[in-house]
């Protein structure tokens, strides 16, 4: 039988020397090369770049779904040979089961680990009180919205009581009104849950609602990593001033304005 651990989490991550790259057209295209970098326990950092930098291969190697070149990753001092149940992965589309009810999908991860239906269901409606689905719990995926599918997903995913949460842009197919409610939510999970949380949008205001640190991952591969600190009050102001600068900055990287 699987026990439960509501000890604090711990969430430290170590990435060294990390490179990555794919055999396209006969020839290799390297999407991360050298990347180092630290995640302190219970931070949020977010990625952005543009298509094809690596954000999403970065993400996956850190879930343990694929394997760098060369280089290394460490979660709490111990290497990433796989997945594991100290990671839970949130992607774009919830990919629910569509046979199960909101109570039923956001168990069902405790249920194959061994945990007896009555813990697993008891710790499941946490969570989806948490998200604010307490009155869907008997719903079927076919009659949630988009963005309640996706609340789902979150729950199911901090059912398992994970070190670090994953998000490959979760909330990239919402409406703008949903999205900013879901950014909003994601805020409040992340601090009352105390996770480290790593998620890849190409949204840059939401990098910044969101984040601790950005990294940000150039488009040409000469160009230079950055990781630039996100140091303003929560819950944040979008409006306000230095959220704004922070933006301009983002988007100059880019060469948006």
């Amino acid at each position: 039988m699987t026990v439960l651990n509501d000890d604090i989490r711990r969430g430290e991550v170590m990435i060294r020397d990390l490179s990555k790259s794919f055999a396209l057209k006969g020839q290799r295209l390297t999407v991360l090369r050298n990347l180092s970098l630290d995640i302190a326990p219970g931070e949020s950092l977010m990625i952005v770049g543009p298509s094809g930098c690596g954000k999403t291969t970065l993400l996956r190697i850190l879930a343990g779904l694929d394997v760098p070149d060369s280089g290394e990753v460490r979660i709490d001092g111990a290497p990433v040979l796989g997945v594991g149940t100290d990671r839970a992965v949130i992607f774009q589309e919830p990919r629910l089961l569509p046979w199960l009810t909101v109570l039923g999908n956001v168990a069902f991860g405790l249920e194959v680990r061994g945990v007896p239906r009555t813990q697993a269901c008891e710790r499941a409606r946490r969570y989806i009180r948490l998200v604010g689905l307490a009155e869907f719990e008997d719903a079927f995926p076919r009659q949630l919205s988009g963005g309640m599918a996706q609340r789902v997903g979150i729950a199911r995913a901090l059912t398992v009581q994970p070190e670090i949460l994953l998000l490959d842009e979760p909330l990239g197919a919402l409406d703008a009104m949903t999205k900013i409610t879901m950014q909003e939510e994601l805020a409040r999970i992340w601090r009352e849950e105390e996770v480290t949380m790593v998620m890849v949008t190409h949204d840059l205001e939401e990098a910044i609602y969101l984040a601790d640190r950005v990294l940000v991952l150039p488009g040409d591969k000469g160009a230079q990593v950055a990781l630039v600190d996100i140091d303003l009050p929560r819950p944040r102001n979008r409006n306000e001033a230095r959220f704004v600068k922070y933006r301009q900055n983002l988007m100059a990287r880019f060469g948006l304005h």
